[in-house]
């Protein structure tokens, strides 16, 4: 993998910590998509979507020059009722039929036309019975012979039905179908944040703890001012990541604080084994980032690095680009590519897309690994 450049972790990734709830779908989507196919909620929610003044307002618009016109050409009162009737048929049946017989799902060719084909029905019978048969009925008794037939315009009116019912269907579709999505959306996002944090916070290397408590135990027996230095340090870490997973953003101060306490840990256990600096651009330490972003790759430059025999410098820069937040952190050691199993930076990576922005590790001069994180100036978790 010299050379090469991956979206995965720094030297590796860390095993999947089990305690971590994985998050079901199945568990969010009835509260976000509730069964909106049935016909009762779809007939409600059709409704009620053309009662809003964007689409009442047009449709009002347009019945009105047409019942007008039809009075004004000699029309009586029941003729100028009825095509308000009919005008009612069409909000409460035209929109909501297409929505029932033509849902967003995919249909074979056949069914397909064979649901147009019963629209178009629908409408046909609906204009044919609310504008011909109730007013031959009303006006003319059972005494006339045959029954009533639609003229030109009746043609015109069933097809203005069609097409009116296909596109404002279709608009409330639309419509209904974003809504849902924003808030599924919204709803796992919010889900998937809480679950990143809960990995976090659970995610701080077991065998790094349990040789720094087995070290501090030594320490205490030979060298006590360096154990109390090393509970100190480590106390401070974990009172922070504990912070960190009730912040929706902090400074990014408070990350490069917990990477200088897990370098210092490190390097308490063999101090002769690398070196470690952080330098940062004026102004970077107060730029809001998602907490605990890079305490995942610091503790994989640290178990993939010295930890492994890797000597060498380890060292954090953090610029500001463009008004981007940009932090490049490196390593001793080739970067070993990603392993099965792991989500260290499945999670880092989560949680920067997120943000807006990036993760990239790759090889440099041969045996050193690089990781850039890179946040936009508008990004927020």
């Amino acid at each position: 993998m010299a050379g090469g450049v991956s979206a995965v972790d720094s030297g590796g990734e860390t095993e999947e910590d089990p305690a971590v709830p994985a998050l079901d779908l199945k568990d969010v989507m009835p509260d976000v998509m509730p069964d909106a196919r049935t016909p009762t909620a779809l007939l409600t929610s059709t409704w009620a979507a053309l009662l809003a003044p964007r689409r009442l307002v047009p449709i009002l618009v347009i019945a009105g020059p047409l019942a007008a016109t039809q009075a004004y050409t000699g029309a009586t009162a029941v003729e100028t009722a009825f095509l308000w009737l009919l005008c009612v048929a069409f909000v409460l049946v035209g929109p909501a039929s297409w929505r029932l017989l033509l849902p967003p799902v995919r249909l074979s060719p056949a069914t397909f036309a064979a649901r147009v084909g019963a629209y178009a029905v629908v409408g046909a019978c609906a204009v044919w019975f609310f504008g011909a048969v109730l007013p031959w009925l009303v006006t003319r008794g059972h005494d006339s012979s045959g029954l009533p037939r639609l003229d030109i315009s009746g043609a015109v009116t069933i097809t203005l039905w069609w097409v009116g019912g296909w596109g404002l269907g279709r608009d409330v579709e639309s419509e209904v179908g974003l809504v849902a999505e924003r808030r599924r959306s919204r709803l796992l996002q919010r889900e998937a944040e809480s679950a990143r944090l809960l990995a976090l916070k659970n995610h701080l290397d077991p065998h790094f703890l349990f040789n720094t408590l087995n070290a501090i135990a030594e320490w205490c027996r030979t060298d006590g001012e360096v154990a109390e230095r090393a509970i100190l340090q480590l106390s401070s870490m974990l009172r922070v990541i504990l912070e960190g997973v009730k912040q929706p953003t902090w400074p990014l101060a408070r990350e490069l604080e917990l990477l200088s306490s897990l370098f210092s840990l490190y390097q308490m256990r063999d101090p002769e084994l690398f070196t470690w600096s952080i330098a940062v651009d004026d102004g970077a330490n107060d730029a809001l980032v998602p907490p605990l972003l890079l305490l995942p790759l610091g503790e994989n430059a640290m178990k993939h690095g010295p930890a492994r025999g890797h000597r060498g410098a380890v060292s954090v820069a953090v610029v500001i680009d463009a008004g981007a937040v940009v932090v490049v952190l490196e390593n001793p050691g080739a970067f070993a590519g990603r392993r099965d199993g792991g989500d260290g930076l499945a999670i880092v990576e989560g949680r920067a897309s997120l943000a807006g922005g990036s993760v990239i590790v790759q090889t440099v001069a041969g045996d050193r690994t690089r990781a850039t994180l890179r946040l936009p100036p508008a990004a927020r978790p």
